[in-house]
């Protein structure tokens, strides 16, 4: 570990809204500019002297806490399963970022289309590696199409007829002409440890997933 501070890696967006709340409740409090939507710095000290909290992208929390750089971390599920990390232990659900990882296909396609008898589809996905997994489960060759965003504009452009994405109340499914037709996952947001740095110092760590554990069940 280069870091001999703690440091804890926390997802953007609309997770960092429901995370907020339980790391509070946890005790810790970051410093001013980590509310200023002007500041530009990702690292931010909190009221633990040790402790200091990073700021990026959801899917790079994963990364940051199994290669070391971060020692705590909360991330998605879907994160998780995409990536599979063996250097991440997952101790603890959060409860929080409730939502599905779903294949959605347009409309137009109708009734008659029946993911029974799939043999091969092409998929747009932020998820090949869960997408390839699901398929190949029941013998279907999906080729994956990489995105980042905007997957649900690929059926209507013609770059493939189907994705695989995070829903959760289905409206930007519906406002695109897209339908739900396969469940694969239910994701939550997890509390992720690296697991060198559990060996390392575990008297710490395992303090702080007690004291999140704690928090987590309180709600």
């Amino acid at each position: 570990m280069a870091n001999d501070k703690l440091v804890i890696a926390l997802p953007k967006g609309r997770i960092l809204e429901e995370a907020m709340p339980l790391v509070r409740a946890a005790g810790i409090e970051p410093e001013a500019a980590f509310d200023d939507p002007n500041a530009r710095q990702l690292r931010f000290c909190t009221n633990f002297p040790g402790v200091d909290i990073i700021r990026v992208r959801s899917f790079d929390v994963a990364t940051f806490v199994a290669f070391g750089a971060a020692h705590l971390g909360i991330a998605g599920n879907d994160v998780l399963m995409e990536f599979d990390y063996p250097e991440l232990y997952a101790p603890l659900d959060l409860r929080i970022g409730a939502c599905r990882l779903a294949v959605a296909e347009s409309v137009d396609l109708g009734a008659d289309d029946d993911p029974a008898r799939w043999s091969h589809i092409r998929v747009a996905t932020k998820y090949p590696e869960i997408t390839r997994r699901h398929f190949a489960r029941r013998g279907v060759q999906a080729e994956c199409i990489k995105l980042n965003g905007a997957m649900e504009l690929a059926p209507a452009l013609g770059l493939c007829r189907r994705i695989v994405d995070l829903v959760s109340s289905g409206k930007t499914l519906v406002a695109n002409g897209l339908v739900e037709v396969e469940h694969i996952a239910d994701i939550t947001s997890r509390l992720v440890v690296n697991r060198p740095a559990l060996k390392t110092r575990p008297e710490e760590l395992g303090a702080w997933i007690e004291r999140f554990r704690e928090v987590a069940n309180a709600r």
